[in-house]
């Protein structure tokens, strides 16, 4: 049953990607005078949003019927990616990218609130690492369908009945986009899923009308749980505030390539590819020795040792040992995420699942927009400062000089925030040996009835 929720998931995930590359296309081609402003406008129109109604999205799903969310929101993403080739403003694709923000933030946590109904507690390692596969390797095949349909296209333009249509890539790549929304909200449609509680059909009465006053109290309901169980607190703080760490060496990699490697931009296509390998290499592992993983100490110590090969890599100055530790930094990464959620399967009940994940993904995004956005500037700023107190920003240690730029020790400082988010989690997961009793009352406890193990 899994296996086809996975299905539709891969799909899905295909299509974003794809609608991600044709929107981002399409904003260049309508924003012809400043193309750049017009694809930064977009894309904050897929990631903002989130930081705001990703928490009410986890209260709407914990009280509908997670199935029909799920098939309602790929439908609603199929109309309008039909919809897309036609538009001939910034304005109108802003909306357009809203709208399929939206559903996509109703659908990821309705996704992984059903995992646990339909694969065994022993199971979820693995169901988590192929959802990781789907969510992010559909990636490289969604860029090459992409480039492919640009043939398609072409020939479809010699077409004179078409031509009403002003077939071009993107357009092509929308409706495909399309019908891979269409096929799964049609498996989802299919699938045995459970229905709606008493609660729920009680919260939902009055012919679906939502009780706002209700739904904010589960809303607070939901966050409190979120920092008052060790085991989330754990998962959230490890996962997102990691990630303020760790997302800094995506738009720092170019030029840490560049000043401290010499590698140029030959140099950051191995780091990435590094990091990537290492990604799948720690999802393999984990999944194969799942049975023998004791996944909170695992977690935890995979936090550690992502922080420290953040700092090897960025404190030497060959490219081989960069490569090494930043495959190592993939490794624990790997680990990380699908130990994570699958923590959050095993020690949250289901009628506070959708807010969690809701939660998490919320967390994420802030978490990455952070690290995005900052990690330039603040390398300037210790660039600058380094400058001023050290010649060329280099100082002498026994007559060895050592290369302080702005870009390395901004990598040491996102190296030290994981360590710092690693020493939240293992406190975090230490505290859920012996829960207290509020914790045992909602939840803080595995609804399966066991409890962390020491880490």
């Amino acid at each position: 049953m899994y296996f086809r929720l996975w299905n539709a998931q891969v799909v899905s995930s295909m299509g974003d990607w794809m609608g991600f590359l044709a929107i981002a296309a399409a904003a260049t081609r309508i924003g012809a005078g400043s193309p750049e402003t017009a694809v930064g406008l977009v894309m904050s129109a897929r990631i903002v949003p989130g930081l705001f109604l990703g928490p009410a999205a986890g209260v709407l799903v914990d009280r509908w019927d997670r199935k029909k969310v799920m098939v309602t929101c790929d439908l609603t993403r199929a109309g309008m990616l039909a919809l897309l080739p036609f538009i001939t403003h910034v304005w109108q694709l802003l909306i357009a990218s809203l709208v399929l923000e939206v559903c996509t933030l109703m659908w990821s946590p309705a996704k992984e609130a059903s995992v646990p109904n339909l694969v065994p507690e022993d199971r979820l390692t693995t169901a988590n690492s192929l959802s990781l596969i789907a969510a992010y390797g559909t990636f490289p095949f969604a860029s090459l369908v992409f480039a492919l349909l640009a043939t398609v296209a072409k020939e479809l333009g010699h077409i004179d009945a078409l031509g009403w249509l002003g077939i071009r890539q993107e357009s092509v790549a929308f409706w495909f986009d399309s019908l891979t929304f269409v096929f799964s909200a049609t498996i989802i449609w299919r699938l045995a899923l459970p229905r709606l509680s008493r609660h729920q059909r009680e919260a939902a009465h009055e012919g679906g009308r939502a009780e706002w006053t209700q739904a904010f109290s589960e809303l607070k309901e939901g966050w409190r749980f979120i920092f008052a169980n060790p085991v989330v607190r754990a998962v959230n703080v490890g996962l997102a505030v990691g990630l303020i760490g760790g997302g800094m060496l995506v738009p720092l990699g170019p030029v840490f390539s560049n000043e401290v490697l010499g590698a140029g931009s030959p140099g950051f296509g191995l780091l990435t590819t590094a990091l990537g390998f290492g990604v799948a290499i720690g999802i393999l592992v984990v999944s194969v020795l799942q049975k023998r993983v004791p996944k909170e100490r695992v977690f935890s110590g995979a936090l550690v040792v992502a922080g420290a090969s953040l700092i090897v890599a960025a404190s030497v100055s060959w490219l081989s040992l960069a490569l090494l530790a930043v495959g190592v930094l993939g490794i624990c990464t790997g680990s990380v995420y699908v130990l994570g959620f699958t923590l959050l399967h095993e020690n949250v009940s289901d009628e506070l699942r959708g807010r969690t994940f809701s939660a998490l993904y919320t967390l994420v995004r802030m978490c990455v927009l952070v690290a995005f956005a900052f990690a330039p500037i603040l390398a300037s700023l210790l660039g600058h400062g380094s400058d001023a107190l050290f010649n060329d920003s280099r100082f002498a240690i026994r007559n060895v000089s050592v290369f302080v730029p702005g870009v390395r020790i901004t990598l040491w400082l996102a190296g030290g925030i994981i360590l710092g988010a690693s020493a939240i989690a293992i406190r975090s997961l230490r505290s859920a040996i012996e829960p207290t009793p509020s914790q045992t009352v909602t939840g803080g406890v595995s609804p399966h009835g066991r409890t962390p193990a020491d880490v």
